[in-house]
This record gives C-alpha cells, structure tokens and sequence, in this order.
C-alpha cells in the first residue's frame, strides 16, 4: 500500500457539483490497470486520472473508466490540468501532456483549461436504423447520417431533429451491441451514439447533447469533452454548423450544467484540429491508499 495524494476536480463548471467529477491521482501512473479500474469503480464516476514523469511532454496521464484503460478522454483533461494549478505544479500559461492518443498541449486562459485534440478522424457511416433502436428512439427522430468520428476516442455521433427526441431517448444494450459490432467495436465498447441538437439548453449555448453509457460505468455522462470534440468536428465537416467557434452545453438534465467553448483549428473541411476549453472546480484534496495489486 502507499500514499497518494489526489483531487476531486468538476470539470466544465466554475462551481461545486456542476460539470462532470473527476478524480486525479498524482504521481500514480505505474499503478497497474486493475488497481485503477477498481479506483474508478470506488468513487463510482466515469473516469479517473493518474499522472507520472513524462519524457515527451510535461506529465504524463493514463485515463480509466471503470472497465478499462482509455487512450484519452476530454473532462479528465481539464480536471487533470486544474488540479496541478491548484498545487502549485503549473510554471507559466501552457503544459503538454503524454496521453496514449498522443501529446496534448493545453493553454490556460484565465479560468478558462483550453486542450487541443488531434485531428479528426472520419469513421464509417452508421445504419441510422441500428442508431434509433440502440436508444429507443424512431428513426424519423434522427437528422441525416451519424458516424463514428474520434479527436482520440471514438463516438457515434447522432444529430437528432429536436429536444424532445433528446430527452426521449433511452439505451437499448441488446441493440447497442448490434451497433457496436457494424461499427468494427467489440460489442458495446466505446461506441455509444453522442446524441447532439443544433440548439443550447440555454440561451448561450448553440449546442446541447447527452451520451448515455453501457455498465458498468454510470447510466449517463455529465460532459464528455472528447466526444464534443468529435461532435464538432461532424458538424463542421457536414455543414451544419457554420461557426468556427461556439458553446456546447451538456448534462443539464442531470442537474450537472456544462459548458464548453470549442473552436477549430484549419478549415472546415481540412480540421487540423479542434480545441474544446472549460473551467475546472477542484471539490476535494485528500488522500487515498491504493495498492500495488488488485
């Protein structure tokens, strides 16, 4: 067993319980994946961080959800670099990250955590009748093609026509997986559809979107800063959106409001990157015994 030194970070909210939490634990990247996972599995969120000496970059950072290890994944991100500011371990307005979808260079702008994904990567198109039925919705309900798109970790993302069918919709696991395998996923593994509508929950904001997940992680994601970036990159590529830069608002169904400023980098059809930037809260400082074998 040893001494770790963590922090509870909402990211993608300037305030307590807003957002989407993340746990961060310092100087724990060597920790084996088992050990991680059953971390992730204690605090009961989606995903954790735990960071390390880095040759290429700044830090290193390894991102867990409850199953498994993830190459990447956005509201970690900011939650990561927020709480290393809290404690003093940021010299200077930018840090770069090892992470295992590559470097990730993240600016801070004020309040503002500012991470820059990789370019786009346009998967296959989805059959929109597998997408309806893995979330129980009808297939009038869906704009357009969804696809599987990743700026480092892969989504279905899924344009639908209104708010309501937003909120209608449910996970059907049984069709999930269907949609998963035509897809090229194992099963339901990382392949749930971003439903997104091209209107805020608020007044600021020009997006709204939800990602309901498969056990055994929660039901629903609070933000997920990688799929906004997937999301984004789908909207501009296909013209439906015509900002280079705006607001993607999640997880106020969830009582959790958030808010991303996501902006693009190179043209619309030529991203070259997008950057997504959020405020991070740090909740809790503590410290957590963990061992060295699950």
């Amino acid at each position: 067993m040893a001494d770790f030194n963590f922090d509870w970070v909402d990211a993608f909210s300037g305030r307590a319980f807003g957002g989407n939490g993340c746990a961060v634990v310092h100087e724990a990247a060597h920790l084996p994946e088992a050990v991680c996972t059953a971390y992730v599995r204690e605090t009961s969120l989606v995903e954790c961080t735990f960071t390390g000496p880095s040759d290429v970059a700044d830090v290193k950072v390894r991102y867990f959800l409850a199953s498994r290890e993830i190459p990447f994944a956005g509201h970690p991100t900011i939650a990561t670099v927020a709480a290393m500011r809290d404690r003093g371990l940021i010299a200077g307005g930018s840090i770069t990250l090892e992470t295992g979808a590559g470097i990730v260079p993240v600016t801070l702008e004020g309040d503002l955590f500012s991470m820059t994904q990789v370019a786009p990567e346009f998967g296959p198109f989805a059959d929109p009748a597998l997408v309806a039925a893995a979330v129980s919705l009808p297939v009038e309900a869906i704009v357009g093609r969804p696809q599987k798109v990743s700026t480092g970790l892969p989504f279905c993302i899924t344009v639908l026509r209104d708010r309501a069918a937003l909120e209608a919709a449910e996970l059907n696991l049984e069709a999930l997986a269907a949609l998963g395998r035509s897809l090229g996923a194992d099963g339901i593994d990382m392949m749930e559809p971003f439903l997104v509508t091209l209107e805020g929950a608020t007044e600021a904001g020009d997006t709204f979107s939800r990602l309901l997940m498969a056990p055994p992680s929660p039901p629903e994601d609070p933000f997920t800063g990688s799929a906004t970036g997937a999301m984004a990159s789908y909207l501009w590529r296909h013209g439906l959106i015509e900002k280079a830069e705006f607001a993607a608002e999640q997880g106020h169904g969830l009582g959790r409001p958030g808010q991303a400023r996501v902006s693009r980098v190179g043209r619309a059809d030529a991203i070259e990157g997008v950057q997504v930037a959020g405020e991070g809260f740090v909740l809790m400082r503590g410290t957590v015994d963990l061992p060295d074998s699950a």
